[in-house]
């Protein structure tokens, strides 16, 4: 087991395959002419799959591959496919541009589960946010993997004043629709404007819903993020990450592993832990995982306190969201 000092055991790989991403979302990745990782300094498919398994010898049962968007990974095939034959539960979040292509790849690999990050139901405030105009496509291919019975998770960003005005549209989709939405605090890192007040919160989210809905809770799995709710004669569900106002660090199973192969113990971890330089050296890397997870802090990174209105996103020493991989 990989265990920290508050005895946490994590199980829980989220893997970047890529910093690189087909959309340009302001709250991500906010220049256009953002500098992408070179080639050689990403970890390449032999890597990925050697330190995963490594990861799965030692007690991993879930992986899930991110970017930036994963699926613009020219070689994304060949990695998901490798990673789909190890014994764990292999999952993906992407933008959804790439499905249909991808689709194959995915049903071969047995992904079950795809998350898919869409903050607006609105074509003309889509582009506004992504500065890409491909709404109608990620929507046919939502449907795609609905069609293919592979669960469907959606990734909702709420930004006060952006998109907050659309949390019942959002609702409305669960109607019929057998898919969990996922109401997510806006939170802050390097570059991404992040204010107090842009940040819907959990409670604001619940008393939104409710002024419409009936909302009873669902109890969550154990170590989940999100605290899930179900409305009555709705085919999907609903729940709220609410990483900002009510953290779940006390039961945090993850690590994230960025692209270049660097462990990150808390997506707001000041440290990293360089795992690609050290397999490519030849060196093991086991004692450099285990006495990473070993130094994680309690909550948040030790950066982000419970007062938080008054913190300054630029202040922070982390990286941008997607060079970490969310």
């Amino acid at each position: 087991m990989i265990a920290d000092s508050f005895g946490r055991v994590h199980d829980y790989l989220r893997i970047s395959l890529t910093d690189n991403c087909n959309f340009r979302c302001f709250y991500c990745m906010p220049e256009e002419d953002y500098d992408f990782t070179p080639a050689s300094r990403l970890m390449q498919p032999n890597e990925i799959l050697a330190i995963a398994k490594t990861f799965v010898e030692q007690g991993v049962k879930k992986i899930r591959l991110t970017g930036g968007e994963p699926l613009v990974r020219k070689d994304a095939a060949e990695i998901i496919l490798g990673l789909g034959k190890l014994p764990v539960e292999l999952v993906i979040t992407t933008n959804g541009t790439r499905i249909s292509e991808m689709l194959p790849v995915l049903l071969e690999a047995g992904i079950k589960t795809v998350n898919i990050s869409l903050d607006t139901l609105q074509p003309e405030k889509f582009f506004m946010i992504t500065r890409r105009d491909v709404f109608h496509q990620v929507r046919s291919n939502i449907e795609l993997l609905l069609q293919h019975k592979i669960t469907v998770k959606v990734n909702m960003v709420v930004m006060k004043g952006l998109n907050d005005g659309e949390i019942k549209d959002f609702i409305n989709w669960t109607k019929h629709n057998p898919i969990q939405i996922r109401f997510i605090e806006f939170m802050p890192f390097t570059g991404n404007k992040w204010t107090s007040n842009k940040m819907f919160s959990l409670e604001e989210i619940l008393k939104t819903v409710e002024q419409d809905f009936i909302v009873l809770p669902v109890k969550s799995a154990p170590n989940d993020t999100a605290k899930g709710f179900m409305i009555p004669g709705h085919e999907g569900s609903f729940a709220i990450i609410s990483t900002m106002t009510a953290p779940f660090c006390s039961t945090c199973n993850r690590m994230r592993l960025t692209a270049d192969g660097k462990l990150k113990n808390c997506l707001f971890s000041v440290g990293e832990t360089d795992l690609l330089t050290a397999y490519r050296a030849g060196n093991e890397i086991l004692p450099l995982i285990k006495a990473s997870i070993w130094a994680k802090e309690k909550e948040l990174g030790g950066q982000l306190g419970k007062h938080f209105e008054n913190l300054d996103a630029d202040t922070l020493t982390n990286r941008s969201m997607i060079t970490i991989g969310g």
